[in-house]
């Protein structure tokens, strides 16, 4: 690959502990790939090593076809040509809005140009103490986006804005990104933010990625039982594969994906349960709404717990009895422990 970022057999060790574990990661030019992961798995060492802050114990990484790390003369950091947008923006307080995009910014380059394109016109004058939260986080993103850098790292860059002010800020960043064609790298443990953000998601896991696709595969055909937990709200019903299908409590239930035979761990998402007049019996234990939808918990017969996410208000209540039944193939995967276990209730976010 001679464009974007191909980062290959990253290991990393701080003392005895291992941080990255042969990780591989490959960004092609223009694109954006969010690198998600639970908290500690590696996931800013990586950006770091990438960025050029934090050499590898082995490992290479190269950035539009430049080998800048593993070699026999690394490239220092000044010599990248990586932009990086921090938590918070990090802008300089003594410097008005104007004077942060300018900073590192390339002759010829004009201020006004780039405050456009993140949408700041008119704001070239006015101190980062004077403009809101998430307007600070566009600055930063000018300021990075101006000095022309061949990839851009962006390091949990919307965990200090509020909630709703996170969702309509990263969207517009994204879309920003996506006008620029800017090869960009997004480290985040916020599932929703990777998979509505990116064009590819690489799931990093006990210090080497997972999985790495679209979105959309590594949410619908998660490639290990680990990966599913983490990606996405998961029901886990015990059973036993033979020939693709998957004999559960809640019936007989076909595999979407390959499965050997024997003691297995069905995972369902929370919508794939269904109230149906025909279905398998279950007593409601709690019922909660949440405005969009509602999340009922069932007890089956034989004493498996699951919960069911509907869309709207359901008219049910504790001690109802009911029927339910499964939407579509399911994922599944062998049984860690190697034999029949249950994996109660709702897991993921």
């Amino acid at each position: 690959m001679t464009d974007g970022v191909a980062a290959h057999g990253i290991e990393k060790s701080f003392g005895s502990r291992r941080v990255l574990a042969g990780a591989d990661l490959v960004v092609p030019e223009g694109t954006m790939t969010a690198v998600l992961g639970p908290s500690g798995c590696g996931k800013t060492t990586l950006l770091r090593i990438i960025a050029g802050f934090t050499d590898p114990d082995a490992g290479t990484v190269r950035i539009a076809g430049q080998l800048v790390a593993g070699g026999p003369s690394p490239v220092p950091v000044h010599r990248r040509r990586v932009g990086l947008m921090p938590q918070e923006g990090a802008l300089f307080p003594h410097l008005s809005v104007g004077g942060n995009v300018a900073f590192g910014m390339p002759r010829g380059e004009r201020v006004e140009h780039w405050l456009d394109v993140v949408g700041l016109e008119g704001l070239a004058d006015a101190r980062p103490h004077e403009i809101s939260g998430g307007q600070q986080q566009r600055v930063a993103l000018a300021r990075a986006l101006a000095a022309q850098p061949r990839v851009l790292l962006l390091d949990e860059p919307f965990a200090a804005l509020d909630t709703g002010l996170r969702t309509r800020v990263r969207e517009d960043i994204a879309t920003i990104l996506r006008d620029t064609a800017t090869t960009s790298i997004l480290v985040t443990h916020d599932q929703t933010e990777a998979l509505s953000l990116a064009d590819s998601v690489a799931l990093l896991i006990d210090g080497s990625v997972a999985q790495h696709g679209s979105p959309a595969e590594l949410y619908q055909r998660p490639a290990t039982l680990a990966a599913a937990r983490f990606v996405g709200a998961t029901i886990e019903v015990a059973g036993t594969a033979d020939a693709g299908v998957v004999r559960t409590a809640l019936g007989p239930l076909p595999a979407v994906l390959p499965v050997a035979d024997g003691p297995a761990i069905v995972v369902l998402r929370p919508q794939q349960l269904r109230l149906r007049p025909e279905g398998v019996p279950a007593q409601v234990t709690a019922c909660r709404f949440y405005g969009p939808d509602t999340a009922v918990d069932l007890v089956l017969a034989d004493g498996t717990a699951v919960r069911m996410r509907t869309p709207g208000q359901v008219d049910v209540t504790p001690g109802d009895s009911v029927t339910i039944e499964v939407d579509g193939q399911v994922l599944a995967y062998p049984s860690p422990s190697g034999r029949q276990g249950v994996a109660l209730g709702e897991a993921g976010g």
